[in-house]
């Protein structure tokens, strides 16, 4: 009994440290301007740093998607959300703190991100991450990252790192160790559209 306890908690370290260096080798990725695959709170998800341009236009590419749908990002925290939207309505505050599954929130006034990713409305879909690697993702990254689900336009999203097509990925620069060996459903968030007059719009349920 006791070597097998020593083995289970040898095994737990080791698993830690792995997803230690997976982020830390991800955030080295998105630095230098690359594109990553990553597990996100709901779907496997194409990230790159929500502020470079070019590594944007990148994931529209490898998505052949076009630049006119906006893509979302993921934050870590309420002050970071701050940082990417002028003037947050409070409502948005409130429905934060009320829902109980992944919820993206298109808000308007953004700020501070690579003008494709925003819409032409000058909104942005945001939302924060509370599942481990991907929240860790982003506190250590210390900037928004680009979620959009890693599948071309118009097909299936990947719920599991087995789902992902071999053209995303060979398209990326950096695909995530963790939870690929995963096979449970997932779906996409739910995503609400706040506009700064107070409408709101449920988009995807």
């Amino acid at each position: 009994m006791k070597s097998e306890g020593v083995i289970f908690i040898f095994s737990k370290e080791k698993s830690i440290v792995k997803q230690e260096e997976d982020i830390k080798r991800a955030i080295e990725c998105m630095r230098r301007g690359g594109v990553i695959l990553y597990p996100t709170d709901t779907v496997w998800g194409i990230g790159c740093d929500a502020t470079n341009a070019e590594a944007v236009d990148r994931i529209y590419k490898i998505k052949r998607r076009d630049d006119s749908k906006a893509l979302i990002c993921l934050v870590d925290s309420d002050a970071r959300l701050q940082r990417y939207v002028r003037n947050v309505p409070s409502v948005a505050w409130d429905l934060i703190d009320s829902v109980t599954k992944p919820t993206t929130i298109i808000l308007d006034n953004a700020v501070n991100l690579a003008p494709n990713l925003i819409a032409d409305d000058g909104s942005i879909g945001i939302r924060i991450t509370n599942e481990e690697f991907s929240h860790e993702l982003c506190f250590r990254f210390q900037k928004a990252i680009v979620s959009t689900s890693a599948n071309i336009s118009g097909h299936p999203a990947a719920q599991n790192y087995c789902d992902i097509d071999p053209l995303i990925l060979d398209a990326v620069d950096y695909v995530c160790e963790s939870r690929r060996n995963e096979k449970k459903p997932h779906k996409p968030s739910s995503i609400i559209k706040l506009k700064a007059d107070g409408e709101v719009s449920v988009i995807r349920k």
